[in-house]
């Protein structure tokens, strides 16, 4: 996966997309399989936001059947399914424990009544190849046996709790990554740090106006391209109406940007994940993964620059204080969060707009300008400018979430191709992403580790679960470098499964142009907090030997790297 941006200027694309997120990879890979000419462009780099700040659920959204949004739901469990079909390494199955109090709304009767509608409506769940895929039926247990998987649960007037199924991914931003390299690998052509400045246009007979592409500007040399496409998709999530605002001063869709911040720790709940439901934060999720403990997320209206977002510390003393309030029992101290980190939801604002010259006052002008986050729908919406906006070419794929991202993109292209008077089939509920082409996780695993003995145990297992099938090409990386194979074969430090070669396959096959795409976005480095400066250092060196940085640009790599493990000025 080579950036050309001079190459890709010199190209007539049937579709250019705007955004290198999971909704914007997702639209690659379904367009490149049904035989689209495809360009990608994201301003900063691939699964930067979003898509790398979730909880790390692909789930069904229980909660959202108390909303009456069954559709959603059935969309969201048939999306849960083909997701662990086609990203067998990427998405596992994940016992949740839903605690039970009294015998009204939060009871055992009423409880078990949504996860019985929940169950029906993933009928479909085990329609899956991998027996260790599929996920049993929701069942309740005792109380005693509640405490003894959950201790620190409030016990005041606790009956028990219910076990159910849903699923996580071990690496968003890589199954993301994943996505765009099965897109390039069908002929798309994809560049990061590219950011779209504006749309090029035409006057159109039928319409007002075609949009016939965009101005890119490449961040790394600040030289400006003109990318052309039949039909540009606007794929940029928190950014969305930013982007729309390109083509019309007043777009006719708003979004409601959700903050949601998550920490992290040691292991706190073992191979079960708990939903809890705090009397002062609304729910959240503690969430075993990768031996450590994700808590999160929050939920409420960011109103700044997306580009400014960031976690203070008094968002995490905050959610300290719900988190400890919904497991008093926990006691979770500051010292105790390893990492943290935030993402932005973009939702598709669908509250009143304010009419100029209504008149509003004191409390209700208030309560008519309250967003509300929480109970906002997660329903996505495809949005076809030319009808409303008189924009023909362009098309928006708006809100929605990243278990249904796959869903939508494919009637992002649907639409495209009606535009194009195309027609095929979508293919990406079958098709397996970058890497995924395995039967049985565990039988792959075990197979790659009786094939490269050489390597301890838990990397070969890493490898596999970071690339899957393509754990060899990343391994032949460490023959690439001339005398270099036995270094770049070791640990990047003593408690990390990171190997230096993952490092140089990044730089020359995964686009990576920053540490900071490597340390957080490629080999999952710094996800679980701060790995120690020298691995930091040796994974920079590494990229050094490869981008040709000076002594000022490897400090400022290293520098600016470290920095993301801060917390930033509070307002």
């Amino acid at each position: 996966m080579q950036r050309d941006l001079e190459a890709m200027s010199a190209t007539d694309y049937d579709l250019v997309i705007v955004g290198g997120g999971i909704t914007g990879a997702s639209t690659a890979w379904d367009a490149s399989l049904r035989g689209l000419k495809v360009a990608l462009l994201e301003k900063d780099d691939f699964a930067h936001a979003t898509t790398s700040g979730s909880s790390k659920l692909v789930h069904g959204g229980l909660r959202y059947l108390v909303n009456g949004e069954l559709k959603l739901v059935r969309e969201s469990l048939r999306e849960r399914r083909i997701w662990e079909n086609v990203a067998p390494h990427m998405v596992h199955p994940l016992p949740f424990v839903l605690p039970t109090y009294g015998w009204g709304m939060k009871g055992p009767i009423v409880l078990g009544i949504g996860l019985a509608l929940y169950d029906l409506l993933a009928f479909d769940r085990n329609w899956l190849s991998d027996d260790d895929k599929k996920l049993p039926g929701f069942r309740r247990i005792s109380k005693g046996k509640a405490l003894d998987l959950m201790p620190s649960l409030k016990r005041e007037g606790l009956t028990g709790a219910m076990i159910y199924y849903d699923c996580q991914m071990f690496a968003p931003e890589r199954l993301c990554l994943e996505c765009i390299e099965g897109a390039v690998e069908q002929g798309a052509d994809a560049a990061n740090y590219a950011e779209v400045t504006g749309f090029t246009t035409e006057a159109s007979i039928k319409r007002g106006v075609k949009v016939t592409g965009v101005t890119v500007m490449d961040k790394l040399t600040g030289k400006l391209h003109t990318i052309r496409g039949q039909v540009v998709v606007n794929a940029a999530g928190p950014w969305a109406d930013k982007t729309m605002a390109l083509a019309d001063d007043t777009p006719a869709r708003r979004l409601i940007r959700s903050k949601g911040i998550h920490i992290i720790t040691r292991d706190l709940s073992g191979t079960n994940a708990l939903a809890v439901q705090s009397s002062i934060g609304g729910h959240f999720f503690v969430i075993p993964w990768r031996g450590h403990t994700i808590i999160g997320t929050t939920d409420t209206v960011f109103e700044d620059d997306p580009d400014e977002l960031g976690v203070t510390e008094k968002d995490i003393a905050d959610f300290l204080t719900v988190v400890n309030d919904g497991l008093p029992g926990l006691n979770l101290k500051r010292e105790d969060v390893i990492h943290f980190y935030a993402g932005i939801r973009p939702l598709v604002d669908t509250t009143p707009e304010e009419v100029p010259g209504a008149e509003t006052s004191g409390e209700s002008a208030k309560e008519a300008e309250k967003k509300d986050s929480y109970n906002a729908s997660r329903a996505a919406e495809v949005y076809d400018h030319a009808p409303e906006e008189a924009i023909d070419g362009l098309i928006s794929a708006i809100g929605g979430k990243w278990t249904t991202s796959r869903h939508l993109a494919e009637q992002v292209v649907d639409l495209t191709l009606k535009k194009l008077g195309r027609e095929a089939k979508c293919e990406t509920q079958c098709t397996p992403v970058y890497g995924g082409d395995m039967a049985r996780l565990k039988t792959y695993v075990a197979r790659a580790q009786t094939r490269h003995k050489h390597l301890a145990s838990d990397v070969v297992e890493n490898l596999v679960n970071f690339y899957g099938s393509r754990i060899d090409e990343v391994l032949a990386t460490a023959d690439e470098r001339q005398g270099e194979r036995e270094a770049l074969l070791k640990r990047l430090s003593p408690g990390t499964a990171t190997i230096g070669a993952q490092v140089v396959h990044a730089v020359r096959h995964e686009m990576a142009l920053h540490l900071d795409d490597v340390v957080f976005r490629r080999t999952g480095l710094g996800t679980l907090g701060h790995p120690g400066v020298p691995a930091i250092k040796q994974a920079a060196e590494l990229m050094r030997a490869e981008l040709g940085w000076d002594e000022t640009e490897l400090a400022n790599e290293i520098s600016g790297t470290v920095r993301q493990f801060e917390t930033i000025p509070g307002k």
